[in-house]
């Protein structure tokens, strides 16, 4: 059986084994891709192949997804006494792997670009005060560290939205809702908190970059907890 939802670019292809599903277990199925629906949307190829087989013991169901993309191919699995718990959990699974896979694209393509000469650097609009920075962290004095990193602000708001253009996926349906903003103090708040850890060896602008990838898991993981922390620090610096 094959079908797909012509809103996205997915064909999805269902395979059977010693069951049958009712047209209301696949819509229920149809459903339940949605949001892995979106996140593939830009991929050239992206083919989902899932498979039920229904095993008369220990009287459950295994359900095998195979996603199919433009340079890999991903696997999950689950078993479960019925079919719609199985494929729910394999989805997740799959959710995860695509957007670990395009994180990963990310940094190749950054790569490139860097050894191109094409990609935007994270650059200061003004002097780093590199001193007061250390000294402020030492200090434990945030609204000073803010008001001295601000000199990258501007690139780094460009960098981050940037990043949620191409990815606008990752923060779908977090609440409260993040903008760029957000995002921006959620960076500089964990830049403060592992500033005395920051390698040395690598430009401050390219180590800011690189904290928006553990941001963004943050506010996924904790978003009340992370929402909170960055309203307050605003508070802080107003």
């Amino acid at each position: 059986m094959t079908f797909s939802d012509e809103s996205y670019n997915l064909r999805i292809e269902l395979d059977c084994q010693g069951c049958e599903l009712s047209p209301r277990e696949v819509a229920a199925m149809e459903m339940d891709v949605d949001t892995l629906a979106s996140l593939v949307d830009d991929f050239p190829v992206s083919d989902l192949h899932v498979t039920v087989v229904y095993h008369h013991k220990p009287d459950d169901y295994h359900v095998k997804t195979n996603l199919v993309l433009s340079g890999t191919s991903l696997f999950t699995g689950e078993r479960d006494g019925l079919v719609q718990p199985a494929f729910e959990a394999c989805m997740r699974k799959l959710v995860k792997k695509v957007r670990a896979y395009k994180r990963q694209m990310r940094v190749g393509e950054d790569a490139e670009k860097q050894s191109a000469g094409t990609r935007h650097q994270v650059t200061p609009n003004a002097e780093v005060d590199l001193a007061g920075l250390i000294q402020s962290v030492s200090d434990d004095d945030y609204p000073t560290f803010r008001n001295l990193i601000d000199v990258f602000a501007p690139s780094l708001t460009s960098r981050i939205a940037h990043w949620l253009d191409r990815y606008p996926d990752m923060l779908e349906g977090v609440q409260p809702a993040m903008t760029v903003e957000d995002l921006l103090e959620e960076v500089f708040l964990n830049a403060f908190d592992d500033f005395e850890k920051r390698p040395h060896n690598v430009p401050p602008g390219n180590w800011l970059e690189h904290l928006i990838d553990p941001s963004v898991q943050a506010l996924l993981q904790s978003p009340d907890e992370e929402y909170q922390r960055v309203e307050f620090s605003k508070l802080l610096v107003s």
